[in-house]
């Protein structure tokens, strides 16, 4: 009881002090250590954190640094070279301003579907958003639910084939891959769109009654965002801006169904007898996808960069704090996984639906995303801690693997968006607006229509299978 109630305490204390905007890098090990010291474990504390924490991080590092790696530099590159730019004015000039709120969700999310980071596309769209809900007189303070929709929803956890991290996390664990479930990714995707976009114009419609109009506000410069200064920001031709999206997929697809699956790579396990091809061919499909459609863009505007160099470094350098973040988290995970409270924790999750394994899956991933404030982090954890009891239950229950992926990574992207989620306080200051201006409708947006569809997947899943 000692354990439970410690472990209890160090992750209130964690999700208030991110909240009050204390880095996880340095929360994550503070929270484990205070969890290890009051469980009455202090003789093991320095092993338990060189054995269990560090192993933990160094662990997922190892796992996923390409990815996180390669999708940073992927979005610096998209941003820069005018890409991204080009694709949202394109949808700009074809929707007006008349359907603003349409634009900016659309353009958000055929670019983070594309594999340009969510922080860039923030950056990227801000601009663009405040013009065009201007010039239509729809408050401000819905900008960042209509970013957070494009960005930080359907295209981040339901859409088969997204390059999103949250999307590759399940992966080594169910031996799945990025299109796992395609229908009912798509069918979730078609309630969130929807459901997001009702949201978003009925609260439209009501501030037009009530004569709310944009507001007041003093645009203030967003800093850190892509570099507009470069040349190439106005000259990317649409077709040559949308090529390297395009690879993203049709490359990740191309991989993970025709090339993999037609070679025999059993040889590997002579060398590597650690790796299993078949949980690891949807991680380096992606890892492909990625490198090809970042060489693309690299060799396409060859003479239009103001400062390649720059923008390379600006990208890799981008990827550290988020990998790290997450690594921490799973690190902190690890040390709670081993305490002996976490036993009662773990068999409570597991009995939610001891027939079901999908909502007892659904249960722990909201539960872990919500207390860390991040979808990756909590997937990681839940992933590290409960993954092998998922798959045998699922097995068990004659459940496939591509199911249980689409409703991990679909949970996660829940309540990880509650008010202390780092990419939340992100998109609020990018905005300039804060919490009390726009968070129930971004909560409404990320959290309350996510789980209807998650909902609609379970329950559909549970009647006819994956598809």
């Amino acid at each position: 009881m000692t354990s439970t109630l410690a472990i209890i305490v160090s992750l209130v204390l964690l999700m208030y002090l991110a909240y009050r905007g204390i880095t996880v890098l340095l929360l994550a090990p503070l929270m484990a250590a205070l969890a290890v010291l009051l469980s009455g474990d202090i003789v093991y504390f320095l092993p338990i954190y060189t054995e269990t924490f560090m192993s933990a991080l160094s662990g997922y590092v190892l796992q996923f640094l390409p990815i996180f790696l390669l999708g940073a530099l992927f979005g610096q590159l998209m941003a820069d070279s005018g890409a991204a730019h080009s694709i949202s004015r394109w949808i700009v000039d074809r929707l007006g301003h008349k359907h603003a709120v349409v634009t900016i969700v659309l353009a958000c999310s055929i670019l983070t579907y594309g594999g340009v980071s969510l922080f860039v596309v923030a950056f990227a769209i801000y601009p663009i958003a405040i013009d065009l809900f201007r010039t239509a007189d729809i408050p401000k303070r819905l900008v960042p639910a209509s970013i957070a929709l494009g960005s930080f929803t359907f295209t981040m956890t339901a859409m088969p084939g997204t390059p999103a991290i949250q999307n590759a996390i399940p992966i080594p664990y169910y031996g799945t891959n990025v299109f796992a479930a395609p229908g009912l990714g798509i069918i979730a995707s078609v309630i969130m769109l929807g459901g997001g976009l009702w949201w978003l114009h009925s609260r439209a419609a009501a501030a037009r009654l009530k004569g709310e109009g944009y507001g007041q506000h003093a645009e203030a410069e967003v800093m850190g965002s892509p570099d507009e200064s470069n040349s190439a920001m106005s000259h990317m031709p649409l077709t040559l801006a949308i090529l390297p999206l395009f690879l993203v997929i049709a490359v990740n697809g191309l991989f993970t169904y025709v090339v993999f699956p037609g070679m025999d790579l059993s040889f590997l396990t002579d060398r590597f007898p650690g790796v299993s091809p078949a949980k690891m061919t949807g991680l380096w499909a992606l890892i492909v996808a990625l490198v090809v459609a970042c060489v693309t863009l690299v060799v396409s505007r060859l003479g239009h960069w103001s400062n390649l160099k720059e923008t390379i470094n600006k990208g890799v350098f981008g990827f550290m704090l988020p990998l790290f973040n997450t690594a921490s988290e799973v690190g902190y995970g690890a040390v709670i996984a081993g305490l002996a409270g976490f036993a009662i924790i773990r068999d409570a999750v597991l009995n939610v639906a001891p027939n079901n394994p999908l909502v007892s899956e659904a249960v722990a991933m909201n539960v872990l995303a919500g207390i860390t404030g991040s979808s990756s982090g909590g997937l990681s954890i839940a992933l590290q801690t409960l993954g092998a009891d998922y798959l045998r239950m699922a097995q068990e229950a004659g459940i496939s693997p591509d199911l249980l992926h689409r409703v991990a990574v679909m949970a996660a992207g829940g309540f990880d968006t509650l008010p202390h989620c780092g990419a939340i306080i992100t998109l609020l200051a990018i905005c300039n607006l804060t919490h009390r201006q726009s968070y129930l409708n971004i909560a409404a947006i990320t959290m309350g229509v996510p789980m209807i569809a998650l909902i609609s997947v379970i329950t559909l899943g549970t009647m006819f299978g994956s598809f």
